[in-house]
Formats: structure tokens, C-alpha cells, sequence
């Protein structure tokens, strides 16, 4: 079967990245596919599927030690195989970003906000804004983080990994007045930098809209590339996410370039998700054999494949 051209070049776009983070890439590999598939996988399944990626065997293996020295993967020997399988912490932090990930629609704002005041040293105070910012946490104003959203489901995980329970103010606030939300765009510009966000996920679409274009056109695809083209379409879309503040279409103008980017994840990893699942399925292992078939909740990735 011929392979896409405008896959390949992807690929050989990703190679050329400098320096090359693989334990990023694994990581969407895993939360992407493995996390579906039972969770665990032999590590020659995963050598041999990153190879094209420019991932070589030695740089598979270093990435994955630096995985479980920072505690995202865990290691089971079995006769002279290794398998790999995301720890609880590294299933915890995948899920708070895929629940934004795999999203059906930008959700609906009720003018609510979550506002948290950290009350602890600088340096503690630092770790937490880092890991707030992943949340769609922006500082508001000085010492205070803001997200729209009364949603603290992700919020609440995270103080519990940092034992910083204790050490915050969480509050809820609402905005009162619809006059008020000129203001708050222009305040949400500058705390959140959306006009490099938007830089970003402008990238992010003229790169992967040709792509959605020659897919649509082509008879079939080839399983491989359907993986290697699901894989790299996650992985760039959850860097920026990773990024992104998460602020409601109220708050933003009327061509937000994020809601563009949501669409044409949520298409392409429709066009190409049964390629992917043949290829995961007939090409990584697990001790038992082959992976299992993806979990029901795969099927409702952006609102139902």
C-alpha cells in the first residue's frame, strides 16, 4: 500500500527536531494508545514502533529510564523482557490533560471562576504556578491564580500530589456584570498570552490541514502511518494544550483559533483511528501476547468515534 507523502514529511519534520524529547513522546504514546490497550507493553514493541519517529534504540532506552526515575513509568521484568506501564502518578497527570484532549466542544461558561492564593514560600509557590499553568491557570493578579470554571476535579488532584492542601485559599467568584467582559478580555489577553497561544495553534493547523485534505482524498491508508500520524497529531496538540487557558468563547474573539484546532483533531483521529488500532493491535505485545482491544472508553474520544 503507498504511503502518504505528506505523513512522511511529517515524520522527517519530527526528526529533525532539536534536542530530541522522546520521553515527551512517549508519554503520548502511552496515553494516547497503551493507556487503552490494557496499559502495559513490551519495550521491543515500542523500539521498533518509534523508529521511524528518528527514536533509536539507545535513545528509547535512555528515555525510558528518565520516565521512572521521575516516576510516569514503571518497569516489570519478565524472563529477560521488560514491560512498561504508566505509574499511578503518570496515569493521574495524563488523565488531567486528556480530559481536555479528547474533549467534544469547548465547554460552556456560567460565568464562574476558581481562584486560588497560594500562601507558602516563593519556591513552593513556583512548582504549584508550573503545575497550575498545565491546568489552564493564569495569574490574574499578583499571587492570584484565576481559571473560568467551578470544576476543581483536576485542581484538587494536583494539591494532593504537592501536599499543598493546607497551604493555598481556594475560592469560587462570579462575574457579575455582562458590561465587565470587555475588561476581562482584555485582561485575559495579557494573563494568558493568547496571542502566542494562538501563533502556536496556527502552526498547529497549517501544518495538519493539507494532511486532513490527503486523507480524505486517498482510497485507503496504510495502518503505520494512520498510528504514526494519530500519534504526532496528540503529541503536538497536547503540547499546546499543555499551554492553553482553557478560557471560554466569551472571553475570546470570534475566530479563536483553538476551537479550529479541536475540529481538526477531533476529524483527523476519526479518519485514522481504525488504521491505527490494526496496526497497535497486530505490532506490540504484551506478556500475554498481543494488546487487547482499546477499552470502551476510547470509543468516546471527542464525543464518540
Amino acid at each position: 500500500m503507498a504511503k502518504l507523502k505528506c505523513i512522511e514529511s511529517l515524520l522527517a519534520e519530527f526528526q529533525q527536531q532539536r534536542p530530541m524529547r522522546g520521553g515527551s513522546l512517549i508519554v503520548s504514546i502511552f496515553g494516547d494508545s497503551i493507556s487503552q490497550h490494557g496499559g502495559s507493553v513490551w519495550l521491543g514493541s515500542l523500539i521498533d514502533a518509534l523508529q521511524p519517529f528518528g527514536l533509536n534504540q539507545r535513545l528509547v532506552r535512555t528515555s525510558v529510564y528518565r520516565l521512572i526515575q521521575e516516576n510516569w513509568l514503571v518497569s516489570t521484568q519478565i524472563g529477560r523482557r521488560s514491560y512498561y506501564s504508566f505509574t499511578e502518578f503518570g496515569s493521574r497527570q495524563y488523565q488531567k490533560t486528556s480530559r481536555r484532549i479528547y474533549s467534544a466542544s469547548r465547554p460552556q461558561w456560567d460565568g464562574q471562576w476558581t481562584l486560588v492564593l497560594p500562601a507558602y514560600v516563593e519556591e513552593e509557590r513556583d512548582e504549584l504556578r508550573k503545575e497550575l499553568r498545565w491546568l489552564g491557570y493564569g495569574t490574574l493578579a499578583s499571587g492570584l491564580l484565576a481559571r473560568p470554571g467551578a470544576d476543581r476535579r483536576s485542581l484538587d488532584e494536583t494539591l494532593q500530589e504537592l501536599d499543598a492542601v493546607d497551604k493555598v485559599v481556594v475560592m469560587n467568584a462570579h462575574t457579575e456584570e455582562l458590561a465587565s467582559q470587555g475588561v476581562l478580555k482584555q485582561l485575559s489577553k495579557a494573563c494568558w498570552n493568547l496571542d502566542e497561544l494562538e501563533a502556536r495553534y496556527n502552526g498547529f493547523l497549517n501544518r495538519f490541514r493539507p494532511v486532513l485534505a490527503a486523507i480524505t482524498k486517498a482510497k485507503s491508508l496504510d495502518a503505520e502511518q494512520c498510528f504514526q500520524l494519530r500519534t504526532l497529531l496528540i503529541h503536538e496538540y497536547r503540547r499546546i494544550l499543555l499551554k492553553d487557558s482553557d478560557l471560554p468563547d466569551e472571553l475570546l474573539h470570534a475566530d479563536w483559533a483553538g476551537k479550529s484546532a479541536l475540529n481538526l483533531t477531533a476529524n483527523i483521529y476519526r479518519a485514522t483511528y481504525q488504521g491505527a488500532e490494526n496496526y497497535l493491535l497486530g505490532h506490540m505485545e504484551t506478556a500475554e501476547g498481543k494488546l487487547p482491544k482499546a477499552d470502551a472508553g476510547f470509543y468516546q474520544r471527542f464525543g464518540g468515534l
